[in-house]
């Protein structure tokens, strides 16, 4: 037994142990200059491990010095060589190498053909396609891809791209990733979501039409303690610039948790940018202050759209509790007061820093979201008076095509634009050491993104992005996207049969919420629309029986 015991101390300290001997034994021959450098590096890493036996926190170091630390400095580049070396083309985790690859060749303006037939498994459960048509359409132009986006109650609606930048902070991203983003927003005439990080002067610096995010910090139109400021919002949003406002009551990545940005990556400009101190993070409280009822809520949205000077008005959310989303609508019509616009985020959202468990299993995801949404407001005579946007890893022209099928008037995305800029997804945004310089504050590692460059490459993105919708939609016999519906969209449910997506699933008759049922077995909406209130997020107790 003795003897395995010091087999094992042998063969865990052998090389510690040589490091050490050939030091020692090397240095009184230091006048060899070709041994000079062995000499030094195996000194090192002799008192590398003295470091490692010294310490009492990572047991493997201890229990093996030197070449311990082999282990974590494997598990350190792991994501990159697993992205660079190992990864399948078709792996999303979370955006695949083919996604990347396609946005990367659109920003570049180059061509995004594949040869030799496509690389999916078109008989796998969830294949996804467009039917096309015997009689296809003459091409469209992208730039006619446009809805109008304002309701009875606006006096300055807004006419918006069908494909946007989605929400954003400075702090979260460079200064010059903003720049870039904004200028490439102004170059292609589509709109950039500020974020919750309030405006920034970098929103400002090139002209691109803005939508100013609403948070629950209130950055950018708060007071001393947080809450909102009636006369610093309206000072800014009534700036030309500002086209829409829209309250974020959560988002896809991290929904009922509030924002957050690390300590380590705010400036002083961050914190004069947002009012906040600037030597701890900068948290967003989980809910809103302004509000607590739906119908205060709705009386909320009213109040923004008049101190914009009658700016469209919405909010985003990703969906939670059923109930809650019907209990805004039940507000709405109880109060005569309707946002402009919605903005549906999915649960698969991006985010730069967000507790995993959130991101893994809270939060509905877009397409179910997008429907139910959409249905409530068919349901309820709503749907021609409110445009609904959405968002959740849209990157492609059949990624826009699905969700405007299902129900959307226009999509955003956040990390299809980060890509464009030259993001490489290297999941490093919450550390400020993202290596091109787009989700940091570290001035030298911003400077890696030249504002002209990467403009155009957003730019390039969005208008090759949409030509190949265009040509989807002229391949399908359409015009505009607003013909869209789900019944263009086919998907595989298993190895011998495919559906529509309208047979797959449930669409509401308009006014459908309205008319009372006596079934005894109504459908989901029917049963959240009894237990939802104007009054209270609460849901409503069903009658004792």
């Amino acid at each position: 037994m003795n003897s395995l015991l010091n087999l094992s101390l042998l063969s865990r300290y052998a090389f510690f142990a040589f490091c050490i001997l050939f030091t020692l034994v090397t240095l009184p021959l230091w006048d060899h200059e070709w041994l000079r450098p062995f000499t030094i590096t195996t000194g090192i890493l002799g008192l590398v491990g003295i470091a490692d036996i010294l310490q009492r926190r990572y047991p493997v170091r201890y229990n093996y010095p030197v070449l311990g630390n082999l282990r974590y400095l494997i598990e350190s580049i792991r994501p990159e060589i697993r992205q660079y070396l190992i990864e399948g083309d078709n792996d999303q985790l979370p955006f695949s190498r083919t996604q990347r690859l396609l946005v990367y060749a659109r920003a570049e303006n180059r061509g995004a053909e594949k040869p030799f037939g496509t690389l999916v498994d078109v008989y796998q459960n969830g294949f996804e396609f467009i039917g096309h048509s015997m009689r296809p359409a003459p091409l469209a132009s992208p730039d006619s891809f446009r809805i109008t986006i304002g309701g009875p109650e606006c006096t300055q609606p807004y006419s918006a791209s069908i494909f946007n930048i989605s929400a954003m902070s400075f702090g979260a991203l460079s200064a010059n990733a903003i720049r870039a983003l904004n200028k490439g927003a102004r170059l292609g005439n589509f709109f950039h979501d500020t974020g919750e990080g309030a405006i920034s002067p970098y929103h400002l610096e090139h002209g691109g039409d803005l939508i100013w995010e609403l948070g629950s910090g209130y950055f950018g139109c708060r007071t001393r303690e947080g809450r909102f400021d009636p006369e610093r919002f309206a000072s800014q949003a009534k700036n030309p610039q500002v086209k829409m406002i829209e309250v974020k009551l959560s988002q896809g990545a991290k929904p009922g948790h509030g924002g957050i940005l690390p300590k380590d990556k705010m400036t002083a400009e961050i914190a004069r940018t947002r009012g906040v101190p600037m030597d701890e993070d900068c948290i967003s409280p989980s809910r809103h202050s302004a509000f607590s009822t739906p119908q205060e809520f709705v009386q909320f949205l009213d109040q923004l759209r008049q101190l914009s000077g009658g700016k469209p008005v919405g909010f985003k959310l990703c969906l939670g509790h059923l109930w809650e989303f019907m209990s805004i609508v039940k507000a709405m019509l109880e109060t005569g007061i309707y946002p402009d616009f919605i903005v549906v985020d999915g649960k698969e959202g991006g985010t730069g820093a967000a507790p995993q468990e959130f991101t893994d299993h809270i939060g509905v995801p877009m397409r179910e979201a997008l429907l139910f949404v959409h249905n409530t407001l068919v349901g309820t005579n709503l749907r021609e008076r409110i445009r609904v946007g959405v968002s959740g890893k849209i990157v492609s022209a059949f990624d826009i095509l699905t969700v405007l099928a299902i129900g959307a008037d226009w999509a955003n995305s956040a990390r299809g634009f980060m890509f464009a800029l030259g993001c490489i997804q290297s999941q490093s945004c919450h550390t400020n050491r993202c290596p091109t310089g787009i989700a940091t504050q570290d001035p030298l590692r911003e400077k890696a993104v030249d504002v002209g460059d990467k403009s155009r490459r957003v730019h390039n993105f969005h208008h090759n992005t949409l030509l190949a919708l265009a040509e989807m939609l002229a391949a399908a016999g359409l015009h505009n996207p607003s013909e869209l519906g789900p019944q263009h969209l086919v998907c595989r449910v298993s190895t011998t049969e495919i559906k529509l997506f309208s047979q797959q699933h449930v669409f509401l008759k308009p006014g459908e919420l309205l008319v009372s049922t006596d079934d005894s077995r109504p459908h989901l909406h029917s049963r959240m629309w009894k237990m939802a209130r104007a009054d209270s997020f609460d849901f409503q107790p069903r009658p004792a029986v």
